[in-house]
């Protein structure tokens, strides 16, 4: 079915006197495209607005003014939005397997409307594990511009598909949680916490000046959130104030997590 087909179709259902299905017109326009797709879904830690388009996930925020949402989202995108009942089934499936930690492919994203940096930003934020953090000078670095760091924070305080994309998982270079636009530090310990992470913690460990630890079996060190480290012991444990400090102790930087090897241009 092309667009004039689908336009010949609605403009039909409306002026015809049988009542057709309820929400048959905004399914319509959605699969030919002429209009983007939203609904309510429930998320980690509240209600969230989720918004599609054929190309994949397209928006989500924390559930508020359904108005606004949609004001919001024409002005980014230049195209219309309609409320629905429900998303397709399967992509679902997959935000809600993404939410609940499972290493599986997630759902598509549809980042058109931001820059390449940007892009690159929050793309490189959605290989952060569940249940580990990292700085945002990992993902400068990560990205070829470590020098970026003010603006690394500035692209992922614009993420325009928030916990879909895990920007929550990017926390200061000196390990304390930070800010967060969804909601600030409390709503971003919540969800952290849901994931498995001890922020007390990582607040404490940053309160000390530590920046990694290091495991006295292996000689590896890594950032304290990395599932290598917290499977360190204890009695095994050591801990770093800094890469420099690690590495005259003769341990290695783990290959899985990257700790910085040198310091952060910014916090």
């Amino acid at each position: 079915m092309n667009m004039r087909e689908a336009r010949a179709m609605v403009k039909g259902l409306r002026s015809t006197e049988a009542k057709a299905p309820e929400g048959l017109a905004e399914r319509v326009l959605a699969g030919v495209g002429l209009v983007d797709s939203w609904t309510e879904i429930d998320g980690p830690i509240g209600p969230l607005y989720v918004a599609w388009a054929a190309s994949g996930i397209t928006a989500a925020e924390r559930a508020g003014d359904p108005d606004g949402f949609e004001t919001e989202y024409e002005l980014r995108h230049g195209r219309p939005v309609r409320r629905m009942p429900e998303m397709p089934q399967p992509m679902l499936a997959q935000i809600r397997k993404r939410f609940e930690g499972e290493r599986t492919h997630g759902p598509k994203v549809d980042l058109d409307t931001l820059t390449e940096f940007e892009r690159a930003v929050l793309l490189k934020t959605l290989e952060i594990p569940y249940g580990e953090v990292r700085p945002y000078s990992w993902v400068a670095r990560e990205i070829g511009r470590p020098r970026a760091v003010r603006a690394v924070g500035s692209a992922l305080a614009g993420n325009p598909i928030t916990f879909v994309i895990p920007c929550h998982r990017v926390v200061r270079a000196d390990g304390h949680i930070g800010n967060y636009g969804a909601g600030g530090p409390e709503a971003k310990r919540e969800v952290l916490e849901l994931e498995g992470i001890d922020t007390g913690e990582l607040e404490r460990m940053a309160g000390g000046g530590v920046r990694y630890t290091g495991s006295d079996t292996t000689n590896i060190y890594c950032y304290p959130s990395c599932r290598h480290a917290r499977r360190t012991s204890r009695q095994h444990e050591v801990r770093f104030h800094s890469a420099e400090e690690a590495r005259d102790a003769g341990y290695r930087p783990c290959k899985v997590c990257r700790p910085l090897e040198g310091t952060p241009f910014a916090a």
